[in-house]
């Protein structure tokens, strides 16, 4: 496997920790969770809108996140997402089997920092 391809495969497997991390402080929209996910990554990972929206949509169907529609003057109408209590013990889960996961990298290929 290419090195973009084991890049995205990473993301892909990362994605549902990285949107309830976010989500973990805070309700946020769509938009606002993929922009954060791209600057705190300094560009690393970026999701484009096709695969992103229905990840979200998954989490929701799956009850880990509840979203509602939010209407501002001036602005238009945006789905703002929360993380729920499933969604928590979810997102304790994964932190857990992520730090497994690097710390058994690491271990094999010698590297002290992910």
């Amino acid at each position: 496997m290419r090195v973009k391809g084991f890049a995205r495969e990473l993301k892909k497997g990362s994605a549902e920790l990285l949107i309830l991390s976010l989500l973990e402080q805070r309700a946020r929209h769509g938009y606002e969770i993929s922009k954060l996910i791209e600057q705190r990554s300094e560009g690393v990972l970026q999701f484009n809108v096709a695969s992103f929206y229905p990840l979200l949509y998954r989490l929701e169907e799956r009850g880990f996140i509840e979203g509602r529609w939010v209407e501002k003057a001036g602005q238009r109408r945006r789905r703002y997402y929360r993380v729920t209590a499933e969604g928590r013990a979810v997102l304790k889960e994964h932190r857990s089997a992520w730090a497994n996961f690097v710390g058994a990298v690491n271990r094999i290929t010698g590297e002290e920092h992910a």
